[in-house]
């Protein structure tokens, strides 16, 4: 079974974290195991795509490189020619780059 890509970001940004290439936040996440006991992850900061960042309003700064780089599924419609409207399509992976909070800025408007 196919991981989402919230959940290939999650596990790529534990394995980030654990390497030292992204800071924790003050937060955990508690994930309850099949025993019963209780496993404490600490939650990694945010990371998001070049274009992620531009819809959250910042931009990543000038000289600035990708922290991470790892694929996540992407989705390709198609229009029926006729009708105009999407029918079908397909997924595929395809790698994105990842910024950190401290590699942005807040975007200025023109």
């Amino acid at each position: 079974m196919a991981m989402t890509n919230e959940q290939i970001i999650l596990q790529e940004s534990l394995t980030l974290l654990k390497q030292g290439v992204l800071k924790p936040t003050s937060r955990v996440f508690v994930q309850e195991m099949p025993d019963g006991s209780t496993l404490e992850l600490p939650e990694p900061e945010p990371i998001h795509t070049y274009n992620g960042w531009k819809e959250l309003g910042y931009q990543v700064k000038k000289g600035e490189h990708a922290k991470a780089q790892f694929s996540i599924w992407k989705y390709k419609g198609q229009k029926n020619e006729e009708t105009g409207e999407e029918e079908g399509g397909k997924c595929y992976q395809r790698k994105a780059f990842w910024f950190t909070f401290d590699q942005v800025e807040k975007a200025v408007s023109a």
